[in-house]
């Protein structure tokens, strides 16, 4: 014998499945909200840095979206520009194509528009190196020190390969590699990180002087026998205080008595890997 199942009426079943819909209708909404992660924020993040330095960040921010593009930003004047293939990586295939910016391309634009001129010019060890930078720190330091605005770099004193924007709680903003478009990222601690310096934007308070020759050492007194405390990897923009007669130093073939105070590395370099004349035009003598 066949048993027949008893159905419910269509109206009745028809009301059974929307209840069902509705009840769990806002559970699955709390469920799908709670696992979506909110998009990191790209702004001032923290108090503290300097109104040069809090433009810079809020222009960097106007970029997100922008392509990573190898050689990107680097024309005569700060902004995008089509990029070159990069050798080593297979992703830069499309760069030639693609309007945007590399690492310190970015960084670059980002500070012409706080400062109002092309202010840091060049790649990411240049940047690292330049005559505007105020303060440095170490990887040791971490983060609790940097402001928004600080450029953290990861290499090594003879090659920083990478640049990026501070914007404090422990983000950044960077144009990454290839492949991808200008982000705000978490800061990359670990690894090869290097540290970060902090940039003197304001007009008129660039180097106007240059180091030349290669793994050039500065000290902390003006001798050779004193302490070594920064290395030039290369040539390098710096920014002297004043100078003085000191020890006799021979190198290069040139002997010379003259040494230069560099305010932003805190130390002391001979005036033989300056350019210029034995003792600097218009650099005061220190006291």
């Amino acid at each position: 014998m066949h048993h027949r199942t008893r159905h419910p009426p269509r109206a009745a079943a028809a009301a059974l499945v929307a209840a069902l819909a509705l009840a769990a209708t806002p559970l699955t909404l709390v469920q799908a909200s709670a696992a979506a992660p909110a998009p990191a924020a790209c702004d001032v993040l923290t108090p503290g840095a300097s109104a040069a330095a809090e433009k810079a960040v809020r222009a960097a921010c106007t970029q997100l979206g922008v392509w990573y593009s190898w050689g990107g930003g680097h024309g005569p004047q700060p902004g995008p520009t089509y990029g070159q293939v990069d050798p080593t990586d297979p992703d830069s295939s499309q760069d030639p194509y693609r309007k945007g910016f590399d690492c310190s391309g970015f960084v670059r634009w980002a500070y012409a528009q706080a400062a109002g001129q092309d202010v840091l010019d060049g790649n990411a060890h240049s940047q690292y190196n330049s005559g505007r930078v105020s303060a440095r720190f170490d990887a040791a330091q971490g983060l609790d020190p940097l402001l928004p605005g600080d450029l953290v770099v990861w290499g090594s004193a003879r090659k920083v390969h990478h640049i990026a924007i501070y914007l404090g709680a422990g983000k950044m903003v960077e144009a990454k590699e290839s492949g991808t478009k200008i982000m705000v990222s978490d800061v990359r601690l670990g690894g090869d990180y290097f540290g970060a310096v902090r940039i003197n934007a304001e007009p008129g308070q660039g180097g106007g002087h240059s180091t030349w020759g290669t793994d050039v050492w500065t000290h902390t007194e003006p001798s050779t026998t004193s302490p070594r405390v920064h290395k030039f990897a290369g040539p390098t923009a710096v920014r002297i205080e004043c100078q003085k007669h000191a020890q006799s130093v021979t190198a290069e073939g040139i002997t010379n008595d003259a040494w230069s105070y560099l305010p932003d590395h805190k130390s002391w370099i001979t005036n033989i890997y300056l350019k210029g004349p034995a003792w600097l035009d218009g650099v005061p003598t220190c006291p």
